[in-house]
């Protein structure tokens, strides 16, 4: 199985479901596209579970992944995270969490003095002191620029919308951790930052605020695909059941290290010190798949400059 997170726990958790063993490849969002992209004439894995909804899209559209099966317990799946089930079922949502929301260095800014819109990073009283994750590293980090170019409404309302963010000083990391070391280093003091890394350093006792923007912070979906040619189709099938049962969510939820999210089972109950009034908004899948290469592209030279 090739995945981003969770990797300390799926395995032994899924063992004891199942018997089943499974072998894990861990790494980033461009990590394991590159290793999927590399085998695509013979491919390795037989499962890719891991936050970037528009990549694993892409990789149906592809034609890599297995079409028309359906998990027994599917009818466990939250109704709003039914919707993001492909007609021909490709993947299936295990959960969603935000790729970014506002984060404040407490040493600097109040909660009343700091950002409230993802538009206000554009201010100027915020120059130069804002980061995000690059898109083309960091596997939230594309939903994340995804559901803000289409929430400006298309590719060049979102350009527009970044380039007030460029404009504005923008510092763009590889990862989310490094972010997390830019904020305690005090190199920035704001940042669009993954909802699980901000939690931490909240647990931390760093001295960061949380602010969850009223529009909505991009959501970044977590699915997972079966190889179209597995050779371990009956593992694979377990796997993907084993990940929509409520109480494999709810292990996750209260022992993973990305244990900030929505489950997309019903009955599982999400962490008690994450915000209520948590909303999430996400791009359309086959949009962002469609605009992915041109968006990162784009990004990347700018981030450049």
């Amino acid at each position: 199985m090739y995945l981003n997170d969770f990797d300390a726990i799926i395995a032994d958790m899924f063992k004891e479901a199942t018997g089943y063993d499974v072998e894990l490849v861990t790494g980033n969002g461009a990590e394991i596209m590159s290793r999927i992209e590399a085998e695509k004439g013979n491919p390795h894995w037989d499962i890719v579970w891991a936050d970037m909804m528009p990549s694993i899209h892409g990789l149906g559209l592809q034609g890599q992944l297995l079409e028309g099966w359906e998990p027994e317990n599917l009818s466990q799946v939250a109704e709003d995270f039914k919707a993001y089930i492909p007609e021909n079922k490709t993947y299936f949502p295990t959960g969603a969490h935000a790729s970014g929301i506002i984060i404040y260095n407490k040493n600097f800014y109040t909660e009343e003095t700091a950002p409230k819109t993802w538009a206000d990073f554009a201010k100027a009283e915020y120059k130069d002191q804002i980061a995000t994750a690059d898109p083309a590293i960091a596997a939230p980090a594309y939903p994340f620029v995804a559901a803000l170019f289409d929430k400006a409404g298309g590719v060049e309302e979102g350009k527009a919308f970044f380039d007030s963010w460029f404009n504005n000083g923008l510092r763009v990391y590889p990862k989310n951790p490094q972010i997390v070391q830019a904020l305690s280093g005090g190199e920035v003091k704001l940042a669009a930052l993954q909802e699980s890394n901000a939690y931490s350093m909240v647990n931390n006792n760093e001295p960061i605020g949380i602010i969850w923007p009223e529009e909505g912070a991009p959501a970044s979906v977590r699915v997972a695909a079966i190889q179209k040619n597995t050779k371990n189709p009956n593992a694979a099938k377990a796997f993907i059941e084993f990940l929509l049962d409520a109480k494999t969510q709810q292990q996750l939820v209260d022992e993973g290290e990305e244990a900030y999210f929505d489950p997309a089972a019903q009955g599982v109950t999400a962490r008690p010190d994450r915000a209520a009034n948590a909303k999430l908004i996400a791009a359309d899948a086959a949009w962002a798949s469609q605009h992915e290469a041109e968006i990162k592209q784009w990004f990347a030279d700018k981030a450049v400059k």
